[in-house]
């Protein structure tokens, strides 16, 4: 007889219950289907009936716990081996026997030993996890921290009493939702009157246009999701900033120390003039005096000296007072150019101190900054880093065809669609023209390379557009995965050779180096 396929058994199976009346069940449909493939049928396995008695059985401690599982577990497999097992372990927790004791004495509340969910390596890493996790939620919260030091020193003794850790865990759990939540709220509120002071000192600083960068870096620095990365590029940001704000500050104390002794001369000036006018002004009179006396020419000739002289001198002082003032004044001026320079040079500093104006990536100030930092990282950490020295294809002939202008267009598209596809630890530098670098963390060589082939294919889909025409901007780019003791000049060197062998086998390709 040829062998019949199983669609033919099924049909045949349904017909047969038909004609003999039989009610669909699936007990009914095995047999019979059996019985049509001329197979032997296997035994019957009472399924309801099994579940019904382990639906009965307790489960007073977690031995017995455990073990109903594996009874349920085993009734779903229809497995009599499973079943007794289950039911024999079972009932190895169910009492237990003193020693000198012929029967079995009532069921007692002493802890089972651990299992093989309760090892002392499991019980360690939940203990490791409470641990991490305190830190982030404070000590406001005292009970909480008792409560924290309580089971941690519960989880880390011998024997461990499962039934009463069970419960601290539970209470533990409660209280950590409600510090979680206190904790989220704090920090919510924090941030908002962190936003409410750098726009009320904005609003204050309205003329102080080097101001705008430091507010408008801590509001992005601030604004979730956080991250010690953006908090830590702002610092060394900010960092400038202040010494070119301190230098500033430190020239608007000379300046005005200089109006001040300006103000002080021509004060003192003023006086001596008004002394002298009045000296001056009597020696005039006192001359008009003798040559309305005068009864001949000769006794005119010394009024007429001491005229001469009085005004001689009186014009003398005149002429020092003002070039004196001449001069502090063009000190002052001076002093307020240089000034008005160092607040041009804040804004520029503010706006970008270690980015570049063009793109918006870091610049190679930045770079280094940020590299030492993540091998720093991944040193502590043990954590794989990743390095990627990306140059554009053809962008020579790209600035001969089109304009230098769409060049720098070019780059910006470039960095715009790779911060698209970047991870938010992942951090983009401008190596030079038109190179870049990508850096990695926690990446090993495998996955920088997929990433990088990644960027190419966006950059397929995201072409860069040009008096309305389409043009395709592909790349070469060479990874290198840091050693543990490699320095960031050595990895980039090794990216650059992997890159310069993509360059002369075709282009538009992603090497290891």
């Amino acid at each position: 007889m040829p062998d019949r396929s199983p669609n033919e058994i099924a049909r045949d199976t349904f017909k047969l219950l038909a004609v003999k009346r039989l009610a669909p069940t699936p007990e009914n449909y095995q047999v019979l289907y059996h019985e049509v493939a001329g197979t032997l049928a296997p035994a019957h396995f009472p399924s309801e009936h099994l579940r019904k008695i382990a639906g009965l059985l307790p489960a007073k401690n977690p031995g017995q716990q455990k073990h109903l599982g594996l009874l349920n577990s085993a009734i779903g497999q229809r497995s009599w081996d499973g079943v007794q097992n289950a039911l024999i372990g079972f009932a190895g927790f169910g009492m237990v026997v003193p020693s000198g004791h012929s029967e079995p004495a009532p069921l007692t509340a002493t802890p089972p030993p651990p299992g093989p969910l309760a090892t002392p390596e499991f019980l360690e890493q939940i203990a490791r996890l409470i641990e991490n996790a305190l830190p982030a939620l404070g000590n406001d919260d005292v009970r909480f921290i008792e409560q924290a030091r309580e089971l941690l020193q519960m989880l880390r003794q011998a024997p461990v009493d499962l039934i009463r850790m069970k419960s601290m865990l539970g209470n533990f759990s409660h209280r950590l939702s409600f510090t979680a939540e206190d904790q989220s709220e704090i920090r919510a509120t924090l941030l908002h009157l962190l936003h409410m002071v750098f726009e009320n000192i904005a609003e204050l600083c309205i003329d102080d246009r080097w101001l705008k960068g430091q507010i408008d870096a801590l509001m992005e620095a601030s604004t979730p999701p956080l991250t010690l990365r953006r908090l830590d590029d702002v610092q060394r940001r900010l960092k400038d900033v202040i010494f070119k704000q301190t230098e500033a500050k430190g020239r608007a104390y000379e300046a005005q120390a200089q109006m001040q002794q300006l103000l002080a001369t021509f004060v003192d000036r003023l006086s001596l003039m008004t002394e002298s006018s009045s000296v001056y002004h009597g020696t005039i009179e006192e001359c008009a005096r003798q040559i309305e006396q005068a009864k001949s020419i000769e006794e005119l000739g010394p009024v007429l000296q001491n005229a001469i002289q009085a005004t001689r001198h009186m014009a003398t002082e005149t002429l020092a007072s003002r070039d004196e003032l001449q001069a502090m004044r063009e000190k002052t001026e001076s002093a307020e150019a240089e000034i008005s320079k160092l607040h041009h040079e804040l804004d520029r500093v503010s706006a970008q101190a270690r980015h570049d104006p063009l793109t918006g990536a870091l610049n190679r100030r930045g770079l280094d900054e940020a590299m030492q930092r993540e091998i720093s990282t991944a040193r502590r950490k043990g954590t794989h880093l990743c390095l990627a020295l990306l140059d554009i294809d053809n962008f020579k002939k790209l600035n001969d065809d089109l304009g230098h202008e769409a060049g720098d267009e070019a780059l910006s598209h470039l960095a715009n669609v790779t911060r698209e596809c970047m991870r938010p630890q992942d951090t983009l530098a401008r190596y030079g023209g038109e190179e870049f670098v990508i850096l990695l963390p926690d990446t090993d060589l495998d996955h920088g390379i997929a990433t990088l082939t990644r960027l190419q294919r966006e950059l397929t889909k995201k072409f860069f557009l040009r008096d309305n025409l389409k043009v395709l901007i592909t790349f070469s780019a060479g990874v290198a995965q840091l050693a543990p003791d490699e320095s960031a000049i050595d990895g980039i060197k090794r990216a650059d050779q992997a890159m310069y062998i993509a360059k002369r086998t075709g282009k538009n390709r992603v090497l290891g180096g």
